[in-house]
């Protein structure tokens, strides 16, 4: 395989682990708040209806759940890449 086609390869394959893991991290999210919460999750933190504990702590545990399954996901992503090709996914 070819350099140019190796690094195609590869974003692709990080970039679709890491959008596969976004969604899916976003929908177990909303439904552990339903479950937490009682009520659906805010749609838009920045809505002023929105009380600031509520946008706060929708906003902090969205970006830390979602950053790291991306991470997890881009390092199967790797490992997998690293097992079908032999060497570390090109930079």
């Amino acid at each position: 395989m070819s350099v140019l086609n190796e690094k195609t390869a590869w974003r692709l394959a990080a970039g679709g682990a890491a959008i596969l893991a976004a969604v899916l991290a976003r929908k177990a999210l909303k439904s552990a708040w339903r479950m937490w919460m009682d009520s659906d999750p805010p749609d838009d933190p920045a809505d002023p209806a929105v009380s600031w504990k509520e946008a706060v702590a929708w906003t902090a545990v969205t970006g830390a759940v979602v950053g790291v399954a991306r991470l997890l996901a881009t390092r199967a992503a790797a490992s997998g890449f690293r097992r079908v090709t032999g060497h570390v996914p090109p930079a």
